[in-house]
């Protein structure tokens, strides 16, 4: 055999080895399109919504729709290490095993050909089969997507919850994924539940409230044991997350959205599942934490003659206060300039304030939950402040734009929850001056 008889050898096997890797790779990409299509179809979204998604995004709501299912059918999670194991095996066809693949096709090209033919045929045969099967399936389908939604009067009661909420709710994992929201997000944020299902919290929550989202995820050994679902405590906490929405309603990209500031409420609830064989090594894994979040509003309609409001400077001493405080805690407008808000505060609700200025400091709004605030006289009214800071504007002679100065003031509008409670009682020597109970309000 002559040397150009070889070098065209040599070259007609790796032609031949070229050919199979082509052919291999193009038969795993409609094998992972296929997959990919089915899941696509399974997605309880609108038609309109899973034609645009891409591979990553059908996986992404695939995963965040399974560990809906299962926070809502009240299966934990519990991994073992041998399902840990699985998630990391390589699939066929990639890396070493892949290589061995194409080397060996490569020696049994007549064999492949053969082989290639008659799957070929096979397919045929099979999509000939799918097709039919297909007007079923998708009936099918139709009928399992009207039963997870829900009959329509579950769905009209949902919306009601969502509209006298005045938010969204989120459910968050351990890691910080989005497991699962409300629909009406898009109205708080500009973004649609297909866009932040599966994400990670903090790629949409400002910098500066990563650590106070982490200490809120974290849970203690108490709640983490036995085997079934605990109740964690209350969280609650106020962060700021991306919002495409201008402060005119008007919509923009990811890349120039703004700030809203969000309270949100909830528990951690842990979901421990029986392993059904032993299982030593199974890690329990809690679910996540369900939270309510509410848009702070910038301004407050005053509807109820239980409603005052007041401003305050940097160190929360009064500056204006409106003339229904009067009726409400027996002090004048005029007693209360100068006096800082912590000197009318049950001393057992400081926490609450203090909570309330960092969070005003850092976030510019708050919500201080629910606190004691005395009357004049004698016992004490239970309150609940919702403060924002307003910034110094200058008006320039063009447009207005925001001065590098201080800020002008905190702005609180207080809602009273209840009448004066223990009249009798006084907490501070201001009370002891002169008793004023309001009938109107006694409990």
């Amino acid at each position: 055999m002559t040397a150009d008889n070889r070098c065209g050898k040599i070259t007609a096997d790796k032609e031949k080895q070229r050919a199979v890797s082509r052919e291999a790779a193009r038969i795993r990409r409609k094998a992972e399109s296929d997959v990919l299509s089915d899941l696509s179809r399974l997605l309880p979204l609108p038609a309109a919504v899973r034609a645009h998604l891409d591979k990553p995004s059908v996986m992404r709501l695939t995963i965040s729709y399974m560990q809906t299912r299962s926070l809502l059918s009240g299966i934990g999670g519990t991994l073992t290490k041998t399902q840990h194991a699985a998630k990391r095996r390589p699939l066929p066809g990639r890396g070493e095993e892949g290589d061995n693949n194409v080397e060996r096709s490569s020696q049994r090209w007549e064999e492949e050909e053969t082989k290639e033919k008659e799957e070929k045929s096979r397919v045929e045969e099979e999509e000939e089969e799918e097709e039919e099967a297909a007007t079923k399936e998708k009936k099918r389908r139709v009928e399992e997507k009207e039963e997870w939604r829900g009959p329509l009067w579950q769905r009209e009661e949902t919306d009601v919850y969502l509209r006298v909420l005045e938010g969204f709710v989120l459910a968050v994992s351990p890691d910080g994924d989005m497991i699962c929201m409300s629909a009406n997000v898009t109205k708080y944020l500009g973004l649609t539940q297909a866009e932040l299902m599966g994400h990670n919290i903090y790629e949409f929550t400002h910098p500066c409230d990563h650590d106070e989202i982490r200490t809120n995820l974290r849970l203690t050994a108490a709640q983490c044991a036995g085997d079934h679902c605990v109740q964690g405590s209350e969280r609650t906490f106020i962060m700021r997350m991306k919002s495409t929405i201008t402060h005119r309603g008007r919509a923009t990209n990811l890349k120039s959205a703004t700030w809203k500031v969000f309270l949100c409420r909830g528990r951690v609830k842990v979901c421990m599942a029986p392993c059904l064989a032993p299982c030593p090594d199974s890690v329990p894994v809690p679910s996540c934490l369900l939270l309510t979040c509410q848009s702070l509003p910038v301004s407050h309609s005053l509807l109820s003659s239980h409603t005052f409001t007041s401003q305050h400077s940097m160190d929360m001493r009064f500056t204006h206060c409106d003339h229904r405080v009067t009726a409400l805690l027996g002090y004048s407008p005029g007693e209360l300039q100068g006096r800082s808000v912590y000197e009318l505060c049950h001393a057992l609700d400081t926490h609450c304030l203090t909570k309330n200025h960092f969070n005003l400091c850092s976030k510019n709004q708050s919500v201080t939950g629910v606190y004691r605030m005395l009357v004049k006289g004698g016992g004490y009214i239970w309150v609940e402040s919702h403060s924002a800071v307003l910034p110094r504007v200058v008006r320039g002679a063009s447009r207005t734009t925001l001065s590098p100065a201080p800020p002008l003031c905190i702005l609180c509008v207080n809602y009273v929850l209840s009448g004066v409670e223990e009249p009798s009682l006084q907490l501070s020597l201001d009370q002891t001056a002169c008793r004023h109970v309001n009938s109107k309000y006694n409990l």
